[in-house]
């Protein structure tokens, strides 16, 4: 238990019916008149969904025990992404729904941050940003200006990208993991 004066971004709270929310953002707001709150933004841990709660300040949370742990990611085994943890050598198997958007940027030997609680995987996060090797994409034509300067791009991975017309098949681009967005090349 935890009151909401303990709040931190990233803490994992146990709320209605068990259900786990992450601490995206929180404020604690004295008002004038009336008692203190705390106007909280949440993530649901399992679903992504986003909702603002607002607590009495002072009022006892539950909050849930989440084991992050690095571990990099090795193969794939059907359906399932094996990770292995780095420091006792053994192999996570993680599913699809767990791993999410991560799946569209994870090649073998990458390291991911894996969450657990309870001996289940919650989700899969990556860093801001990857570096990737462009595994197609067409000659930019000189001129051609109407897509904004922008063609897509097939990454080792599979994933579809949008990237400059400068780019060419083979090389080495930073992505960002969150958005997809191109963010330049890597200099190697």
């Amino acid at each position: 238990m935890a009151s909401t004066n303990d709040l931190k971004n990233g803490m994992v709270l146990k709320l209605e019916g068990g259900q786990l929310w992450s601490v995206v953002e929180f404020q604690h707001v004295k008002p004038g008149k009336g008692p203190a709150f705390v106007r909280t933004k949440l993530k649901n841990v399992l679903s992504g969904k986003v909702v603002d709660k607002t607590f009495n300040a002072g009022v006892k949370v539950e909050t849930a025990t989440v084991d992050k742990r690095d571990m990099q990611f090795s193969y794939m085994d059907g359906e399932y992404f094996v990770f292995m943890d780095m420091e006792t050598y053994d192999q996570l198997h993680v599913d699809r729904k767990a791993v999410g958007d991560a799946a569209n940027f994870l090649i073998e030997g990458f390291t991911a941050t894996v969450a657990q609680h309870e001996g289940e995987v919650l989700f899969v996060d990556l860093p801001a940003a990857v570096e990737l090797t462009v595994a197609e994409t067409e000659p930019g034509v000189q001129g051609d200006r109407s897509t904004g300067g922008t063609k897509p791009a097939t990454l080792e991975t599979g994933h579809q990208i949008q990237v400059p017309l400068f780019i060419t098949t083979g090389e080495k681009i930073k992505v960002d993991t969150r958005t997809s967005d191109y963010l330049g090349r890597v200099n190697s």
